[in-house]
């Protein structure tokens, strides 16, 4: 398989789908690891939001995703977490994602487009800090805002990991995605009924 259709495959299978681009880190890790080249974080970075599209990310090298890795690893226990943290794994956790907020953020300004319209764009290429400063910022808006806090669901697909703020109405919403692990529950619901007026 060629380098640009392999990568086309992992993008396709990248997820943004949980309303907060903190969890979307996280759901880089189902139903594999997704983060584990420069090409593919190079895409989930524009994807996510976290640069506006076009933006030049050619100097990402090798130890960027290792690093965004460590960010989603301290970011899941404090997002799972059920309880208040407090264990010692948690304290940890919470220090670095404190301390890697504290990097300044990539400094957008607006400028005309092509076609004369406000386009975002940045100031410079950015920094692997800037960057994970973004996500872990995000990170600590969610935990420290209840109302999102109270939010957040766990998908109710079958071994699906994957945390998500529930914005429906009613906050009714049971999977990560409809059309994911919702379509296999309707899937799988059928096929029941199915074997059951079978027999």
């Amino acid at each position: 398989m060629a380098l640009g259709t392999a990568t086309a495959a992992h993008e396709y299978e990248l997820r943004f789908d949980t309303g907060r681009v903190c969890l979307d880190l996280l759901a880089t890790t189902h139903p594999v690891e997704r983060l584990s080249s420069v090409e593919v974080l190079r895409a989930w970075i524009t994807r996510s939001g976290l640069v506006p599209a076009g933006t030049s990310l050619a100097h990402a090298d090798s130890s960027w995703p290792a690093a965004f890795r460590e960010l989603r690893d301290a970011v899941a226990p404090l997002v799972r977490a059920r309880s208040r943290p407090g264990a010692p794994s948690h304290d940890r956790a919470l220090a670095r994602v404190n301390d890697l907020a504290r990097a300044a953020p990539p400094a957008p300004r607006a400028v005309p487009g092509d076609d004369g319209a406000l386009v975002r764009c940045l100031d410079g290429p950015p920094g692997l800090a800037a960057l994970l400063a973004a996500v872990a910022r995000d990170a600590v808006d969610l935990l420290t805002d209840p109302v999102a806090r109270a939010s957040l669901r766990q998908c109710e697909g079958d071994n699906c990991p994957i945390v998500y703020v529930d914005t429906s109405r009613g906050r009714r919403r049971r999977w990560c995605s409809s059309e994911v692990c919702g379509n296999r529950e309707r899937v799988a619901r059928h096929r029941r009924r199915a074997a059951l007026t079978r027999t």
